[in-house]
């Protein structure tokens, strides 16, 4: 996947229709200096993007592979086009989300990434809703817990508020 090429497609997208959105998984992991493999480009944005950002992928050839409230995900045949996965949140999480992205330098230049302490929300529910991931997840979050200043009773608060209390041990040890 040509990510510098997608990330531009989609960026210019939610900039023109002033759609807030942030680069999550493994891209957004690599903006905090961890750098593992990765096949897609993972975003999330705000819910109101949902509809159109959906209908923008279709008319550039992506097939969309799912489709619920909170996600969508997106293949397109040409492999240097790859696959694009959203989270799409609202409300209060939309708030909390949007108003502390930091820019990070990434392939494509500055891109919008949440603070490590979000990166671990999106991960804990991740987790929550697929437990066969548990390890991959777990192994990130301690990656993002690692870093200095990183703000534990807020991560513990995010393990607690989808009961993963034993998991967080996991990585708080």
């Amino acid at each position: 996947m040509d990510f510098a090429r997608v990330y531009e497609l989609v960026a210019r997208f939610m900039e023109l229709h002033n759609y807030r959105y942030a680069v999550i998984g493994g891209w957004g992991l690599s903006a905090y200096g961890f750098y593992r493999a990765t096949l897609d480009l993972d975003l999330a944005a705000e819910s109101r993007a949902q509809a159109s950002t959906i209908d923008y992928l279709e008319s550039l050839g992506y097939e969309t592979l799912h489709r619920s409230l909170g996600y969508s995900n997106h293949l397109h045949p040409e492999h240097d086009l790859g696959r694009i996965d959203f989270v799409y949140v609202s409300g209060d999480t939309s708030q909390k989300l949007f108003s502390a992205i930091r820019h990070k330098e990434g392939p494509a230049g500055p891109m919008p990434v949440p603070r490590p302490e979000h990166l671990i929300a999106l991960k804990v529910l991740a987790m929550k809703n697929a437990p066969e991931r548990v390890q991959q997840e777990l192994a990130d979050i301690r990656l993002l817990y690692s870093l200095d200043g990183i703000d534990q009773a807020e991560v513990l608060g995010y393990f607690e508020k989808h009961g993963l209390e034993k998991q967080f041990h996991e990585i708080d040890e």
